[in-house]
């Protein structure tokens, strides 16, 4: 279905090529020679005024049309290099006002086409390299950079074999913050970024750097490899650039399948997205062209796993089918309410008001018969009301596309039957990321109940969870099993399933100890030392600081669910870990779903529960009001805003676990959400769907949902990776088991993987704590190189039972180690001239966040001196003291206040609240002592650093800094920024001396 000028290659056959020992120069002079191939005309430009020169040509050429040198200036300075405009407004300027208009000499006006979207071949490519860029601080030279009419749009940053994209990926973060801006800005155009050490290459856009905050961060995850339309990942940076360079394919990903957010977030398209929307758009022409519309093959099915971003694919697709003039209307159909406002609030991001939800079927009717609304979002139940109540409506004879989100779902049933029958010239495609065959149809007795290709018609695309897994999209599962049942029981544990049984798994005793498992073992699972900034989900946007990640709880019924939240209840009164319970659940017609397929609970029909179920409801909901200073409960718009409002609560970490039954278990997202416990049985579809709540990235900590389970599903799991991924894809989509890790594996194409063990005593013999710590750069390299896999194998077997007291290294060496590498890190920073050139800055890759998951807090610390009061001048408590200190990032900047509280509290009674009582004197101390020594305003210099401990960081620019300053004669000798300097270095002292503590 996809044709020969599509975006995406049909297949990529890899080459077996030899590889020379390139270096970057080598690798650089082979890739342009692919381009000038590739029909780009390579240009030596080395200065700003030949690359200005050689985009006013291009301009001119594509309009045909000659500036006059005033005109050219005016448009120029005013619109192109408007130092006004940063990285977003030249985005917008790519993405949607790429027609300016100018005024001309005469007094008239024209329009002026920076890129032509309609006929891409109007459009010239070029390619440069070793393009020198300075500022006042920096000096850049970039490798090779691809003009389009003359903007540079597409950077390369390569690197030799050996070396870590990660290295070319935090060179363009550099380029970023120092370099791009320079002269007239014309690099700030660039909208992707393309990585490569020649074997492995990947490509992201201008903002994957950028949160909300327009803080730079280390989104490196979020990098894309290009692939084939069989997702055959094109690594080699050579066959790269031959499909992705390609002048058709990097046009039309530049002018169609970018998506600048309403929050100025640029989205690339993946290759399996384009895929898909192109699959789409092709059928739709094919069935137009066949006057084909409402037959039964007249659609298709996209298998996209969860969590790849089938919501952006579906809405470029939605905006794609909106450019064919003779489709009239595009109906994206979801599931329940809740997902209606979701996906609205998607869309919203994508673009603002591009879609028309609808809270009613008249609605539904007006937007139907409207000739604006191009996109309607809408529910399976109000499109079923509207069909049952307007027959022989007008919109039945119009050409309308729907597209169905998680179309295992309801469409399955009646409504099916009914749309299909009263529509006439359709065209219906469907996304899943479990589609229903033959063999895991919910009931194949039920008339209605049909398979995906059934229902949709054939398979246009698939991207599977091993695909994604592969392509490091989403994370793979670590799943325990947790043995609950003694043995002269174990078959209450095996592979069949009895609704007899449920009675045992119901026991108390056995319900009483999995609570306590779980509240025992929360911290290790969800990694509860570590924290991190996330956007909240809310309408302010805030950034709030989270500790570890969050949890559901899965039960088999809702008998069970109270059960375990009464549990739940008792055992916190005591536990010193107070998590944050909730509970919901709604009516389903198959409560009891002991085949281990997930059912849908309906959201909606709270008040068909029974009478004991519903008044328990009633009562945990008072809970959460009592909690969170709310006002819901079971009445039904109430109980539908308690959804809501519980959603958002699990997203932004509010809630530590969520006891559900079925809800929650499919299309809900939430990348702070990292552990699935349960105790139900699932299989097939329903597992897949319920482990993928667990595995959306967020940062290099969460490296996996992690999975406990409390019945035996190891079958269940292993046959439902194999029904929805590829041939033997379990080594991607399942983590090792303990031992695997601990000593070490062989990949099944033959590649040695080390242990912990072999790691950690590699550390030992390498790097002795008790020699003097005078290393060689190349010493130094190597320690980064194995402490970092020290760190990342670690960071997984934490949260295995089985790692407990079998540690390698002492808690007292593990520390040293740590503050070791942090304080060679320090030095690179410090020093980072002296390093060029050298080893140590070839492949320098610090694991910064698990750096941060140390276990040390100010907690500890103070446990340290409570325990040694009276030795506090004892040598060797000194040094547990300074390495457990420098071992946290956070707490190496407070060691003069560590210790000057042991020298003022040397007779320790309550060490934590003596502490707090000492920082907030000291604290306020010191402002005061800022506040005079620099004349700032003091009412505004204290919200200034309130608000700064609430975002984690100090503002450098803007009016808030300007509000603090004192006024400044313009008769005075000093001068106004190097004042300005000084206090932003005093604040900065100031906030990482007390934040965190």
């Amino acid at each position: 279905m996809i044709k020969k000028n599509a975006t995406v290659i049909e297949e990529y056959v890899f080459q077996n090529q030899k590889y020379n020992n390139y270096s970057e120069k080598d690798i650089e002079e082979k890739l342009i020679e692919v381009l000038k191939n590739e029909s780009y005309e390579h240009l030596k430009i080395k200065s700003e005024i030949e690359l200005i020169k050689n985009l006013r040509n291009k301009i001119e050429k594509l309009n045909n049309f000659l500036f006059t040198d005033n005109e050219w200036k005016i448009f120029f300075t005013e619109i192109l290099a408007n130092p006004n405009n940063g990285i977003i407004e030249k985005t917008k300027i790519i993405q949607e006002d790429y027609k300016q208009v100018v005024k001309l000499d005469n007094g008239n006006f024209k329009n002026i086409n920076l890129i032509d979207k309609k006929n891409l071949y109007n459009n010239c490519l070029q390619v440069i390299n070793q393009y020198s860029n300075k500022t006042e601080n920096h000096s850049s030279r970039y490798d090779v950079t691809l003009l389009v009419n003359g903007f540079p749009l597409v950077h390369i940053e390569l690197k030799k074999r050996g070396v870590s994209i990660k290295e070319a990926f935090n060179q363009i973060g550099r380029y970023q913050n120092e370099s791009f801006f320079a002269g007239a800005g014309l690099f700030e155009y660039i909208q992707i970024f393309v990585i490569s050490n020649e074997i492995r290459t990947k490509y992201y856009s201008n903002t994957t750097r950028k949160d909300k905050s327009h803080n730079y961060s280390k989104s490196f995850a979020f990098t894309s490899y290009w692939t084939d339309k069989n997702n055959n990942i094109i690594n080699n940076i050579f066959d790269f650039a031959k499909s992705f360079f390609n002048k058709n394919t990097i046009l039309n990903i530049i002018t169609k399948y970018c998506v600048l957010t309403s929050e100025n977030m640029l989205l690339v398209m993946r290759p399996y997205q384009i895929v898909a929307s192109e699959s789409i758009i092709n059928k739709i022409n094919f069935i137009n062209h066949n006057n084909n519309f409402g037959k039964k093959n007249s659609g298709g099915y996209i298998w996209h796993t969860t969590g790849s971003g089938k919501t952006l694919t579906s809405f470029k697709t939605a905006k794609l089918i909106t450019e064919l003039d003779f489709i009239e209307k595009t109906i994206f159909v979801v599931d329940r309410k809740d997902l209606d406002y979701q996906t609205i609030k998607e869309y919203d991001k994508f673009e603002k008001g591009a879609a028309n939800s609808n809270n009613s079927t008249a609605i539904l009717k007006k937007q139907l018969e409207s000739f604006n609304s191009k996109i309607i979002v809408t529910t399976i139940q109000k499109l079923s009301n509207f069909v049952k109540n307007n027959k022989n409506h007008v919109s039945f004879n119009k050409n309308i596309v729907f597209i169905f989100d998680e179309c295992h779902r309801s469409q399955f049933g009646k409504m099916h039957l009914e749309l299909t029958s009263n529509f006439k010239k359709y065209c219906l495609f469907g996304f899943t990321g479990t589609p229903i065959f033959a063999n895991n149809i919910n009931n194949k007795n039920d008339y209605y109940l049909k398979t995906t290709e059934e229902v949709f018609g054939e398979k246009l695309h698939s991207y599977t969870i091993a695909d994604a897994i592969k392509d490091q999209n989403v994370l793979p599962f670590k799943v325990d099993f947790v043995n609950t049942i003694k043995q002269k029981n174990e078959a209450l544990n095996s592979n069949f399933y009895n609704v007899d049984k449920e009675s045992a798994f119901l026991n108390s005793k056995r319900i009483k100890n999995i609570t306590e498992y779980i509240i025992k073992n929360f911290d290790k699972k969800t990694y509860k030392s570590y924290n991190y900034k996330k956007i909240t989900e809310s309408n302010d946007s805030k950034i709030k600081v989270l500790n570890g990640f969050n949890s559901i709880l899965a039960v088999s019924s809702i008998n069970a669910a109270k059960k375990y939240y009464s549990e739940f209840k008792n055992q916190l009164k005591t536990a010193k870990n107070k998590l944050k319970v909730a509970l919901i659940y709604s009516y389903s017609v198959n409560e009891e779903e002991n085949d281990g397929i997930l059912y849908e609970e309906n959201n909606e029909s709270v008040s068909e529960l029974d009478y004991n179920s519903k008044q328990f409801l009633e009562n945990a909901i008072k809970d959460y009001n009592n909690l969170f200073n709310t006002n819901f409960d079971t009445s039904s718009d109430k109980f539908n805003n308690y959804y809501k409002d519980l959603s958002i609560r699990v997203k932004n970490k509010e809630i530590d676990i969520l006891i559900v039954v079925n809800m929650f278990l499919t299309g809900f997202d939430s990348p702070t959400l990292n552990t699935l416990w349960i105790d139900k049985n699932l299989k097939s579809h329903g597992l897949i769907q319920a482990f993928s709540r667990t595995n959306r990235i967020l940062n290099s900590i969460k490296q996996f949902g992690n999975i406990v389970c409390f019945r035996n599903l190891e079958k269940e799991t292993n046959d439902a990776i194999k029904m929805f991924g590829n041939d033997n894809n379990l080594e991607y989509v399942l983590l090792k088991k303990f031992d695997d890790y601990y000593n070490g594996f062989t990949k099944s194409n033959g590649e040695r993987v080390q242990g912990f063990v072999e790691i950690a005593n590699q550390l030992l013999e390498n790097f002795s704590l008790s020699n003097e710590w005078n290393l060689s750069n190349k010493e130094k390299n190597s320690f980064i190189k194995i402490f970092g896999k020290y760190l990342k194998i670690k960071n997984i077997l934490k949260t295995y039972d089985e790692f407990e007291n079998k540690e390698i290294l002492t808690v007292e060496q593990d520390q040293e180690y740590c503050g070791k590498y942090i304080d060679l890190r320090e030095e690179l920073i410090l020093n980072k001239n002296q390093f060029e050139n050298k080893e140590i800055s070839d492949n320098i890759t610090f694991e910064i966040e698990l750096l941060k998951n140390i276990e040390i807090n100010i907690e500890y610390i103070l446990f340290l001196i409570k325990n040694n009061i009276n030795d506090l001048d004892n040598l060797n408590f000194k040094k547990q003291l300074n390495n457990a200190i420098s071992s946290s990032m956070n707490l190496r900047t407070k060691k003069e206040l560590i210790n000057l509280f042991i020298i003022e509290n040397s007779k320790i009674n309550n060490n934590f609240i003596e502490w707090k009582t000492f920082i907030n004197n000291k604290k306020e101390f010191d402002l005061k002592k800022i506040i005079n020594t620099y004349g700032l305003k003091e009412d505004e210099t204290r919200t200034f650093l309130k608000n700064s401990f609430e975002y984690r960081y100090i503002k450098k620019i803007g009016t808030d800094l300007d509000k603090i300053m004192p006024r400044i004669s313009r008769f005075s000798n000093e001068n106004y920024y190097v004042k300005k300097t000084k206090i932003i270095k005093e604040l900065e002292n100031y906030f990482y001396n007390y934040f965190d503590i």
